[in-house]
C-alpha cells in the first residue's frame, strides 16, 4: 500500500495543539481526512509517548456508530473514557452527521485536558453561525487533495510521465493506489455520481439533478474560462434544451462551491483596485474528478495547467484571484486603442501580492511578449511571474520578469515570495 504522509497537514495539526480552540479539518471528500487524523497524527501521537487510551476515535460515518449521532450519547460516550486529568486527544470524522453538534463542541472548550480534533465536509459546517457559537476558538485546517510533489514522493519516476498521469487521474489518495487506468477512471466516475452529486443534492435538497448535472458538466468544459451566469444560462438553453433562470443556477453553483468540489476566482482590477463583478473562472478542486466529469475529452493541456497551478496556490492558504489591468496602445495607423489584458492569477498574502501568468509553453519570443505583456503593464513593485511547462530552470529575463519551471513550482524547489 503506498503511504502519503501529507507533512503539510500533519504539521498544522501539531502546530495547532494546545491552542484552546477546536481544531476543525475540512476539504472535499475522499481527499484523505481521516486517514490524516485516525492514521497519520494517531502514529504520530504514538510515537510521541501518548497513551492509546488517551486517544479517542469516533468515526460517524460507521454505521456501527449511528447512535453516538445522538449529541448526548456522544458526550456520555467521550466523557465515559476519560478517566483522569490527563490530556485526552478527542478525534471525531464527519461531526455535521450529529444534531447540535455545535453543543457537543463547545463543552468541551471548557475542558482543560481535551484536544479536539473533527472532520466535516462541506463549507456550512464552517458558516458563520457555527463559528460564533465556538465563540472564535475553531481553527480550521483545510485539506486539499494530494499536490502534485505528494503524489511524485511516493510514485517516483520520470517527472512528464508522472505529471501526465497526475493531470489525467488528480490527486485523491485512493485514485493513485490504482494501477490500471480503466480502475481509474472507473472509481473516479462512481465517485462523482454516488458521492459528490448525491452528496449536494441530497444535503441541498435539490429537486433537479439533471440541472445540477449539466451545470456541472458545462464548468467543468469551461475551466479556465471566463464566464457568467447569465452566459451559462445561455448555455443551458442552446446545448442541453433546459431553460434554468440565473437565479437558480447561482444557487447550484454556491451548493458545489459549499462542497469544496469547485473554487470561483474573482475578477480583479490591478490598476483599479476593486473586484469587478461581470466575469468569474471557476476551477476544480481535483482535476481527475474534472476529466471524469468530461468522460475524458477536452483535456487541454493548457487549461489543465492552468487549473492545476491554482489548486497549488490555495493549497498554501493564499488569495487568488484573476487579474484584469487596463492598457493603451497605438494600432498600426498610429491611433491610440484601449486594451483589457488578463493576469491569469493576482496572489495575495498578507500585504504581499505576486502576478503569475500560466504558461503551457513559449516555443519562440512572440509567445514570450505575449505572455509577458499584461505584466509589464502593472507599475508596482510586487513580483510578476511566469510559470513555463516547458522550462527546466528558472530565473529572471531582462524585462524583470521571473521565469520559473513548471516543475520547480510544483516541487517547491522555489520560493516565489522571495
Amino acid at each position: 500500500m503506498m503511504i502519503f504522509e501529507r507533512k503539510y497537514y500533519l504539521e498544522q495539526l501539531l502546530r495547532a495543539e494546545g491552542n484552546g480552540m477546536i481544531k476543525i479539518i475540512t476539504g472535499i471528500r475522499r481527499c484523505g481526512k481521516s486517514f490524516l487524523l485516525f492514521n497519520l497524527f494517531h502514529n504520530q501521537l504514538l510515537e510521541r509517548g501518548v497513551s492509546e487510551s488517551h486517544i479517542i476515535q469516533v468515526n460517524l460515518e460507521d454505521r456501527r456508530n449511528k447512535k453516538l449521532r445522538d449529541p448526548d450519547a456522544l458526550l456520555h460516550h467521550i466523557d465515559s473514557l476519560m478517566v483522569d486529568s490527563g490530556r485526552y486527544y478527542i478525534m471525531l470524522d464527519e461531526v455535521q452527521l450529529v444534531n447540535e453538534f455545535e453543543d457537543v463542541l463547545n463543552s468541551y472548550l471548557s475542558v482543560p485536558n481535551a484536544e479536539v480534533y473533527v472532520t466535516g465536509s462541506n463549507a456550512k459546517f464552517l458558516s458563520k453561525d457555527i463559528i460564533t457559537e465556538f465563540r472564535g476558538r475553531g481553527w480550521e485546517i483545510r485539506i486539499h487533495p494530494l499536490s502534485f510533489a505528494e503524489y511524485y514522493e511516493a510514485v517516483g519516476g520520470e517527472k512528464a510521465e508522472v505529471l501526465e498521469m497526475y493531470y489525467r487521474y488528480g490527486g485523491l489518495p485512493a485514485v493513485a493506489q490504482l494501477e490500471r487506468v480503466e480502475d481509474k477512471q472507473n472509481y473516479l466516475r462512481e465517485i462523482f455520481y454516488t458521492v459528490y452529486l448525491r452528496d449536494v443534492l441530497e444535503r441541498n435538497h435539490l429537486k433537479n439533478p439533471d440541472g445540477l448535472r449539466e451545470l456541472i458538466r458545462i464548468l467543468a468544459s469551461i475551466i479556465g474560462s471566463n464566464t457568467n451566469v447569465r452566459r451559462i444560462s445561455n448555455t443551458f438553453k442552446t446545448m442541453a434544451g433546459i431553460d434554468i433562470t440565473p437565479q437558480t443556477i447561482t444557487k447550484y453553483i454556491e451548493c458545489i462551491k459549499d462542497a469544496f468540489f469547485v473554487s470561483e476566482a474573482l475578477r480583479f482590477d490591478v490598476k483599479g483596485r476593486k473586484y469587478i463583478g461581470t466575469e468569474t473562472k471557476y476551477y476544480f478542486e481535483d482535476i481527475g474528478i474534472r476529466n471524469a466529469i468530461v468522460e475524458f475529452r477536452q483535456l487541454e493541456p493548457t487549461h489543465i495547467m492552468e487549473n492545476v497551478i491554482y489548486n497549488e496556490l490555495c493549497r498554501n492558504d493564499f488569495s487568488v484571484d484573476i487579474g484584469l489591468v487596463e492598457s493603451f496602445k497605438r494600432d498600426k495607423d498610429g491611433n491610440l486603442k484601449r486594451r483589457n489584458l488578463e493576469i491569469d492569477f493576482v496572489v495575495n498574502r498578507h500585504d504581499e501580492r505576486l502576478y503569475i501568468q500560466s504558461a503551457y509553453a513559449m516555443p519562440s519570443d512572440d509567445k514570450v511578449n505575449q505572455e509577458q505583456d499584461s505584466l509589464l503593464q502593472v507599475a508596482d513593485g510586487f513580483r510578476k511571474i511566469i510559470i513555463a511547462g516547458d522550462r527546466y530552470s528558472s530565473g529572471y529575463n531582462e524585462a524583470g520578469i521571473l521565469m520559473v519551471g513548471l516543475y520547480d513550482f510544483l516541487l517547491g524547489k522555489i520560493d516565489l515570495w522571495k
